[in-house]
């Protein structure tokens, strides 16, 4: 199916307006991020206003930066406040991540079964610009990859670097969700601290060998005949 011009401006304007927000709520400038990056303020300005598209590294290295996760800018929410960091060598990491991408653009149009000419008409680039991008010579701009991993019948995370995704930042944001979703009186029973003896002794008997766990269900069984 071939795509639509349309959806990867709107695409690009939105992302734009998620990295914008991801900046200011960082309390980032324009230029100590673009800085950062090693682009120039008007190429990060663009970036934000969806005039121009960033590669998935980029993108990457300003979740990092902004210390935001990496899902935040295929979401739907705005954030408040984040603490930043600095990575390593983020050149390197850019230039790695750019051609590891190629390989993986390279790999998968070959397993569907189409030729350069063929894919770069699904999403409306030339042959050429294609090979380049699958080379890793030229970064791939986030609306052109979504589109393509689209055409080629992929989720856009199977580019995405999946190292990152383990962050440690993101752990507690993960453990609030997954208690978010427990039943209301389960909610209500963990939070009173008159109730803190059974949950330690629940994590106990988690711990506990299957073995161990036999032994005390046995013990409990002889006192209650």
């Amino acid at each position: 199916m071939k795509i639509d011009p349309r959806s990867i401006a709107i695409r690009g304007r939105k992302l734009g307006v998620l990295l914008r927000n991801a900046r200011q709520a960082a309390h980032k400038d324009l230029e100590e991020s673009a800085r950062f990056l090693g682009i120039s303020p008007e190429t990060l300005e663009a970036f934000e206003f969806g005039e121009a598209f960033p590669s998935l590294p980029y993108l990457e290295a300003l979740a990092e930066f902004y210390a935001v996760p990496l899902t935040h800018f295929w979401g739907n929410s705005l954030i408040t406040e984040q603490k930043s960091l600095t990575p390593d060598q983020l050149d390197i990491i850019r230039e790695i991540r750019q051609r590891i991408i190629g390989v993986l653009l390279r790999k998968s149009r070959q397993e569907q079964g189409f030729d350069l000419e063929q894919l770069a008409e699904q999403v409306g680039i030339d042959a050429g610009q294609l090979e380049r991008y699958e080379f890793g010579e030229e970064a791939v701009p986030l609306p052109i990859l979504e589109a393509l991993a689209h055409v080629l019948q992929l989720e856009i995370k199977a580019f995405w670097d999946q190292e990152r995704l383990k962050d440690s930042r993101q752990i507690p944001d993960q453990r609030w969700q997954e208690f978010q979703a427990l039943p209301e009186e389960l909610k209500n029973f963990v939070c009173k601290p008159v109730n803190r003896p059974y949950l330690e002794l629940a994590q106990r008997l988690s711990e506990m060998s299957v073995e161990k766990l036999r032994a005390v269900a046995e013990g409990l069984l002889e006192i209650t005949l």
